[in-house]
């Protein structure tokens, strides 16, 4: 309910992906160790997916990814396969 309210708020055309047992964060490798703060803990790993509408995935950012520029990297590289 929670993510069809933001959908749906903010326009979005796309599809989101609600995951509380984690199971697709596990089988993408975006959960699991990280450091945060210095210290060794589990949880979330942020990462941005590319994937086309035959579910293969295109690419994936995550080690390098920054909160303020994933989209454009995404983006970019979208763009660059046109």
């Amino acid at each position: 309910a929670k993510l069809a309210k933001f959908r749906e708020r903010d326009g979005l055309t796309i599809t989101l992906l609600s995951d509380p047992e984690k199971a697709v964060l596990t089988a993408y490798g975006a959960f699991g160790e990280k450091k945060l703060y210095g210290k060794t803990v589990v949880g979330v790993i942020r990462s941005t997916f590319v994937i086309d509408t035959d579910r293969t995935v295109l690419k994936v950012i995550s080690s390098e990814l920054r909160a303020n520029t994933h989209g454009d990297q995404a983006l970019e590289f979208l763009r660059n396969r046109s």
